[in-house]
């Protein structure tokens, strides 16, 4: 199944009596450039992981937003606050107080700037729409979006049940997905430890099939998932999974 068939081109709307989101865990810094940037004409939106465990009662560490304003568009609008970094992501980087806020443009799904090696995204710089953008993040959980003004979740790919019902969803083929960003595969393990979600026994599978490709990326990266992945609270569940696909041994070889 391609992630087209999975999208919600008119997404589910959750208003405020149905989704319970603590609106005044967001802070008011990213409240602030949220609207910055709806007041500059463009659309804005906390997004993924933050707006996944408001809806599950926790404390986000990292609020990331998502934007049909291009980089180079919000550096026009916060100038001397921002900065534009990354060449395999092109990302824009806000600095407010001591705190550094991510803003992403929606992700398109055209060819454009995108370099695949092996079927691996290794450069992707292409823009497009919401819609797009949903279908091009990895796992259902991850492809919400929260609309500060009017309250409301913006659902294109079925995230908010999956949440509800305790499941951890690929957008799209798990071997497909996996082959594009191996690390894909390490963030599984992570949010099932993290957030007690069921691991697909397909998806799983498909993990320890695909494990190889973690020796194709890079230290950086790696280091930075697995890092992740046993400093969350959750190390006896992580070493537990990590141990059971098959994926310690390469994450820590002897």
């Amino acid at each position: 199944m391609k992630p087209d068939n999975l999208l919600n081109h008119h997404p589910v709307t959750y208003r405020t009596d149905q989704h319970h989101l603590p609106h005044g865990e967001i802070t008011p810094a990213v409240k602030k450039i949220i609207r910055k940037l709806t007041n500059a004409g463009y659309e804005a939106y906390l997004v993924g992981g933050a707006v996944r465990d408001l809806l599950l009662g926790l404390h986000p560490k990292d609020f990331d937003i998502a934007t049909d304003a291009t980089p180079e568009d919000v550096k026009k609008v916060f100038k001397g606050q921002c900065r534009l970094i990354g060449r395999r992501f092109r990302l824009a980087h806000i600095y407010m107080g001591n705190q550094v806020y991510e803003i992403a443009t929606f992700r398109g799904s055209d060819s454009g700037d995108r370099i695949l090696k092996k079927g691996q995204i290794i450069r992707d710089n292409v823009f497009g729409t919401i819609e797009q953008d949903a279908i091009r993040r990895d796992f259902t959980c991850n492809a919400l979006y929260y609309d500060i003004d009017n309250r409301v979740v913006l659902d294109f790919v079925g995230g908010v049940g999956d949440l509800e019902r305790g499941e951890l969803k690929l957008i799209g083929q798990a071997d497909q997905r996996f082959i594009e960003d191996p690390v894909r595969m390490l963030r599984a393990v992570r949010f099932e430890a993290k957030l007690g979600l069921t691991l697909p026994t397909e998806m799983a599978h498909q993990i320890t099939a695909h494990r190889h490709l973690l020796h194709q990326v890079p230290i950086a990266r790696l280091f930075d998932e697995t890092f992740k992945m046993f400093h969350g609270g959750n190390m006896a569940e992580a070493y537990q999974k990590t141990t059971d696909l098959d994926l310690f041994q390469i994450l820590f070889p002897v």
